[in-house]
């Protein structure tokens, strides 16, 4: 497929002149005169550099590569529909959807942009961290940045032992029976071939304790909505986990909070000025 150069500039301008700052969690300060974004706003949203953006607007500038389309995508909050349009103007097949795509509606990005006083993240149903906010980060440590089958908390638990430091260590072994359970069910329901299924073998080839719990057939299990985290700086705090689901796309949004009051509430206003 050819690049549709024109096209591709008019629907990122129009794009990006549709989205206000308070859309994707920014400022709007008091001498904006630009009708929707900036620009060098909409260039940080997908994580590449003014001048490229600018150039893809004004026509000019390399071939994007799918990658590149698929950050522009998501940092602009299009939706999949607006999504496929781009990838088709940019000379790409549009990339799957469904449980296999790393693409988060615009409706859930929404929703964490507006949850700046709580951690709160977004993951895949295989445990992949696809966005977070400041506070989770402070919470857990930045878990967007690992690639591969480490991409998910499942596989890091059972390869990683740096992985557990920040779980209470009396909640370890019933989390590795969830993660077990989850990885079977996963399997089951996505099939031979699947990412879930290789994640699996993956596993199955390196960890001995998922190998003696997946025998164990266990399914069903689910975590507990109250979640003790060790943070390094902090110590204990006890929090609860509220999920909202995507169906569509199979992703969670993560929102952890504290009983006003108690110690972990206090800490949480501490992990914000820390974040």
């Amino acid at each position: 497929m050819a690049i549709d150069r024109v096209g591709l500039a008019a629907f990122l301008r129009r794009r990006r002149e549709a989205l206000q700052p308070e859309d994707v969690g920014l400022p709007r300060g008091p001498r904006r005169r630009t009708n929707g974004l900036r620009r060098e706003e909409a260039a940080g949203l997908c994580n590449m550099s003014t001048d490229y953006y600018s150039r893809l607007e004004r026509e000019r500038g390399p071939h994007p590569s799918e990658q590149m389309i698929a950050a522009i995508a998501q940092g602009l909050h299009l939706s999949l529909d607006e999504r496929d349009h781009l990838f088709r103007l940019a000379g790409h097949q549009p990339a799957p959807r469904g449980s296999v795509s790393d693409h988060i509606s615009p409706g859930m990005l929404r929703i964490l942009d507006r949850l700046d006083d709580t951690p709160a993240e977004i993951t895949s149903e295989l445990g992949e961290t696809l966005r977070q906010n400041a506070l989770a980060v402070g919470l857990t440590g930045d878990t967007t940045r690992f690639t591969g089958p480490a991409r998910s908390i499942v596989y890091r638990w059972f390869t990683d032992p740096a992985t557990r430091q920040r779980y209470a260590p009396e909640d370890h072994s019933f989390l590795s029976r969830v993660f077990a359970s989850g990885a079977r069910e996963m399997t089951a329901l996505r099939g031979p071939g699947s990412r879930a299924a290789q994640l699996a073998e993956l596993l199955l080839a390196r960890s001995e304790e998922f190998r003696a719990l997946w025998e164990q057939h266990e399914v069903g299990l689910r975590p507990d909505e109250g979640k003790t985290f060790i943070h390094p700086e902090l110590g204990r705090l006890e929090l609860n986990c509220q999920i909202l689901i995507d169906p569509n796309q199979s992703h969670y949004l993560h929102v952890f909070t504290a009983v006003p009051g108690t110690e972990s509430y206090e800490k949480l206003q501490l992990l914000s000025a820390i974040s």
